[in-house]
């Protein structure tokens, strides 16, 4: 019922305020929202306000970038002079536990969770360094479960 209703309300609203306020793109998953806005025609305290005006129920924050990058999800986004770059991102709370492989939990489950690592890996378009530092990280939770 949430995610009809957050359909519902996107639906409603979201052309009228991506033209009032310039936005470029939105993203949701979940509860979880990135706009790409134009900040030199409005500003996110003014599109937090009327975001926060659509329905009682809803309470929008923002997270606003800084020093030109920000987390959405698993995703890092940097400004760079003539694009966006992506890199993963893991909570400062991040352990590297995954299903233990001595666990009792079925195999396919323990292979779930190595392959959606590796396609993390290969689905973002990363540096070559970030690569393969990430492909070290990817090691060595496999080696601590």
């Amino acid at each position: 019922m949430a995610e009809l209703f957050l359909q519902h309300t996107k639906n409603t609203h979201l052309a009228r305020l991506s033209l009032k306020h310039h936005i470029i793109k939105y993203f949701r998953y979940v509860d979880n929202i990135l706009l790409i806005f134009d900040s030199y025609h409005t500003d996110i305290q003014f599109i937090l306000r009327d975001f926060n005006t659509l329905h009682p129920n809803l309470k929008f924050k923002a997270q606003i970038e800084k020093e030109k990058a920000i987390n959405f999800l698993d995703t890092s986004i940097q400004k760079t002079p003539n694009n966006l770059r992506t890199s993963i991102y893991r909570k400062p709370t991040f352990t590297d536990t995954i299903i233990p492989y001595t666990s009792n939990h079925p195999k396919q489950h323990k292979y779930a969770a190595v392959k959606f690592l590796y396609d993390r890996l290969n689905a973002y378009s990363l540096q070559e360094q970030e690569y393969k530092q990430e492909h070290i990280v990817i090691q060595n939770i496999l080696h601590n479960n």
